[in-house]
């Protein structure tokens, strides 16, 4: 289990697999966060890949994030205050050659 003080209830059900997974590709894009190259350079790995969508599945905000993504993107935009990840996202995002280990579950 992934240890976030964001939980509100740690026993709430998790949300669908694969549109949290869908949501945090398209956070990334839409915020500038190149996952691909993060996860190439080792700076994430699978298993903080893993962790993203699990935070992002537990998320309560999940209205808001699909409302906030449904807006075009005309340019990169700085991450929603809501979003689990947005530190995880901007480490990887501002600092490219800052490892994101300590944002690791566990």
């Amino acid at each position: 289990m992934i240890r976030d003080h964001a939980y509100q209830n740690p026993y709430a059900p998790l949300g669908s697999e694969r549109q949290h997974y869908w949501m945090a590709l398209r956070m990334a894009k839409a915020t500038g966060t190149d996952l691909a190259a993060a996860l190439a350079t080792g700076r994430l790995t699978q298993d903080d890949w893993a962790s993203i969508v699990t935070r992002c599945r537990g998320c309560p905000w999940t209205e808001g994030c699909a409302r906030w993504l449904q807006r075009p993107i005309d340019s990169i935009r700085d991450l929603p205050e809501g979003c689990r990840n947005a530190e995880l996202f901007e480490d990887l995002r501002d600092a490219p050659k800052t490892r994101a280990a300590a944002h690791r579950s566990v």
